[in-house]
């Protein structure tokens, strides 16, 4: 029997880029071309490479394709990937374990369950957030799906050693933090992509997981996958993060989530006969 293969990815700076991600580094005539994946506003926001979105569209013919996002439901139903609809998805950074576009409910009670056996409440980590963020290059402060907060900050302007700090605060009362872009997230611990991602593997019937993602949030995913893809770009990269199924790829940028897709498809596709 051909093993049923789950393949569940990040999006943001993984496989879809805003304008200030995208990274092209070469000359503008030899620059790749682009589909816009996602609008808000009436504006343009996110895009991939057009090989990327043709690598995605047949990826569904091999595998299972579950995206494992930390956008709120409002933000990733903004995203107009290439290929079927997705019959899971993961948002909210597990928070959520979408089925058809619907949120389960089964699988929220779960989180909720385990968020008030775990870990410090929303509104005690929302106040330090607060106490300890300067107006000075604090832009936003925002509570997503009443699961963890995040902070939009003037990130050069951010101290050195303010997120180690923060980091060393959240551990003990059992929550984790992040900083992607100009976005300071703090999230419970137990709120993980691989447990909904285990949860999406034992519905469908997946034997094998791939896994990508750049982000310290995407950890534990590649650390459970049985193999994954890191960009040479994120969180994860800066700080040198390695497993050994993990393969940490070079490229950076836009280039990075073509070359994921292509890895996805090399390793799922049927072996030439």
């Amino acid at each position: 029997m051909t093993p049923t293969t789950l393949i569940a990815s990040d999006l943001d700076r993984t496989l879809v880029y805003s304008t200030a991600a995208l990274g092209l580094t070469m000359p503008d005539a030899e620059a790749p071309r682009l589909l816009c994946v996602e609008t808000y506003q009436h504006k343009p926001l996110s895009y991939m490479t057009e090989t990327a979105a043709a690598l995605l569209t047949e990826l569904p013919q091999h595998a299972l394709f579950v995206p494992a996002t930390t956008r709120t439901r409002e933000q990733y139903h903004r995203i107009r990937l290439p290929g079927p609809p997705p019959r899971y998805a993961i948002c909210a950074n597990g928070g959520h374990l979408l089925v058809d576009g619907v949120s389960d409910p089964d699988w929220r009670r779960t989180v909720a369950t385990r968020l008030a056996d775990e870990c410090a409440t929303l509104d005690e980590v929302r106040g330090h957030l607060l106490a300890v963020a300067d107006p000075a290059w604090l832009l936003k402060e925002r509570v997503a799906e009443d699961l963890f907060a995040y902070l939009v900050v003037e990130r050069a302007l951010l101290p050195d050693g303010w997120m180690g700090e923060l980091a060393a605060w959240a551990a003990p009362r059992g929550w984790a933090v992040s900083l992607q872009g100009r976005k300071v997230y703090a999230v419970p611990q137990p709120l993980t992509k691989s447990a909904a991602v285990r949860e999406a593997a034992r519905r469908a019937g997946a034997d094998r997981v791939l896994a990508a993602g750049d982000s310290l949030l995407d950890a534990d995913l590649l650390l459970a996958a049985d193999r994954g893809w890191r960009p040479g770009h994120g969180e994860l990269a800066e700080a040198g993060w390695t497993a050994g199924h993990v393969d940490a790829l070079e490229e950076r940028g836009v280039a990075a989530g073509e070359e994921i897709l292509r890895r996805f498809s090399s390793a799922v596709r049927p072996s030439p006969a």
